[in-house]
């Protein structure tokens, strides 16, 4: 029998590569973004007062005013520069802005110098050992052998980093438990086992080995303490950058009415009288006044289950960040199999495919051929036949019979029903919960789940509607049949007597 659906996690990866595992889990790509906005302290209400740009606001914690102390010393503080300050806010750090701030205006700008990139792992003592690793676990080594370093150059920023976020992948048990029938939760233990595999194998050719490059020693959580770091505050899809951590830029938190990620920021030359160097700049989205925070866009894109896989936090503003993942597979054991790879590749997908569905907007274009491709068979299988290599995709985008258009949308209903039932929870008892007040990651919980229900109830009633109007849909026979002129205005086919 023919493999049709089945529901899984999805994560076009980007730096990380987030494990794809199938019957339960999350969501779609990855691209690194600044921080988890939970961190240092316990968010409060008021901002204090920050009269002058040069002085760091003296309730802040030590650490952070030795940090600003040391952006001062490396020439990134100036009687001009930046526009916006650290601050206790809400979200716990932040920055804020000490003067009235334009629109695009230009609110730091960090020098290549300070920037800790796979440059700055290449450039260091541990570079050549380092060479062949993959990109995020050379930097996640080097940002480890730094923090023990006390001559770094970076031990006043590192020093100013959290312990922890509050990204599922430092979830305990318990608080996984919240997670259970969700796609989130398989993500997340899939991103646990992969950080170890990476962390073992690490471990065996470059750590141990070179014992004299990395004299303090690295154990597993330390490793999950720099992939969260990386995941949570490393910028890239810069010009040349896939993965930068850049000092005072990573305390800018996300906000959901930031609708644009134009000029957030942009890598450019600056020119000195003796030497020439690349500056890390940030523009303010919005105009902002003195003593209101600034904010960019994390990333439109993203789900609320990468959001709190990735930050440790959710966009509850937004229930279009509530997704579900689809995975669609062609089964081996398919006697079409070759032929319908053969197609599926010929557009862009493959033997398996992943969906995305967001709550309350259209079915990705390419779900619904799909669907009909993997459960064509039978009569309909003429239609995977060499002839009509080069124009079945556009057949596909269109009902091809009633059997096939039938069964696409029972295994989609049934599939969202066996997915529904696997929570421990109803809408209503998370509803209710998410009255009162909770616990940061339990509040994630609740909301991930919620928002995972709400989809697939969104998704069984696209399918319910498209089941009851299948007698009215028009399939392949009758379009060929019009095309050939063999149907009539009522679309009744004509037959000719023989004279």
């Amino acid at each position: 029998m023919v493999t049709l659906f089945t529901l899984s996690s999805s994560s076009s990866t980007f730096l990380f590569p987030t494990p794809r595992t199938k019957l339960s889990t999350t969501l779609t790509h990855f691209s690194s973004l600044p921080k988890t906005p939970t961190h240092l302290k316990k968010p409060v209400l008021a901002v204090t007062s920050l009269s002058s740009p040069l002085q760091c606001d003296p309730s802040l914690p030590p650490a952070v005013q030795t940090f600003w102390q040391w952006l001062r010393d490396e020439g990134v503080v100036s009687a001009k520069s930046p526009a916006a300050k650290p601050a206790l806010v809400p979200e716990g750090m932040g920055l804020v802005a000490h003067r009235n701030i334009g629109k695009n205006e230009v609110v730091l700008e960090v020098p290549k110098r300070l920037w800790i990139n796979p440059d700055a792992v290449s450039a260091s003592e541990i570079g050549n050992v380092c060479s062949g690793l993959k990109p995020w676990v050379s930097v996640a080594l080097f940002l480890l052998r730094e923090k023990y370093r006390d001559d770094s150059k970076w031990r006043l920023y590192l020093d100013i980093l959290p312990e922890s976020t509050n990204s599922t992948v430092f979830w305990s048990e318990e608080e996984l438990d919240e997670l259970q029938g969700t796609q989130l939760l398989s993500t997340t233990m899939g991103v646990k086992e992969y950080v170890q595999s990476e962390f073992l194998k690490v471990e065996e050719e470059i750590i141990l080995p070179n014992k004299q490059l990395f004299p303090s020693p690295i154990t597993l959580d330390d490793f999950f303490w720099a992939f969260g770091i990386l995941r949570s505050r490393a910028f890239s899809r810069l010009r040349g950058q896939n993965l930068v951590l850049i000092p005072l830029a990573d305390l800018i938190n996300h906000s959901s009415s930031i609708t644009t990620e134009e000029h957030a920021w942009e890598i450019k030359g600056a020119a000195g009288l003796f030497s020439w160097d690349y500056l890390f700049s940030i523009r303010s989205p919005v105009a902002l006044k003195a003593g209101e925070q600034v904010f960019i866009q994390y990333d439109i894109n993203k789900s609320n289950a990468e959001f709190a896989l990735d930050y440790g936090f959710i966009d509850s503003s937004n229930a279009n960040r509530d997704a579900f993942t689809l995975t669609l597979e062609i089964s081996e054991s398919d006697p079409f199999y070759g032929d319908k790879l053969d197609i599926a590749e010929s557009n862009g997908l493959g033997a398996t495919a992943y969906f995305d569905i967001f709550l309350d907007r259209s079915l990705p274009p390419a779900l619904i051929p799909y669907l009909r491709l993997v459960a064509l068979g039978g009569t309909d299988a003429f239609l995977l036949e060499s002839i009509f290599r080069n124009t079945i995709w556009g057949h596909l985008e269109l009902p091809v019979s009633p059997a096939n258009e039938e069964l696409i949308c029972r295994v989609v209903r049934e599939a969202c029903k066996s997915a529904l039932s696997a929570y421990p929870t109803t809408i209503e008892e998370d509803e209710k919960l998410k009255e009162s007040k909770l616990n940061p990651r339990l509040e994630i919980a609740v909301g991930i789940r919620h928002g995972e229900k709400k989809v697939l109830q969104h998704i069984d009633g696209i399918f319910k509607d498209r089941e009851s109007e299948l007698r009215q849909l028009e399939y392949y026979q009758e379009r060929r049949l019009k095309d050939l002129g063999l149907c009539g205005e009522l679309e009744d086919i004509i037959f000719w007597e023989p004279k």
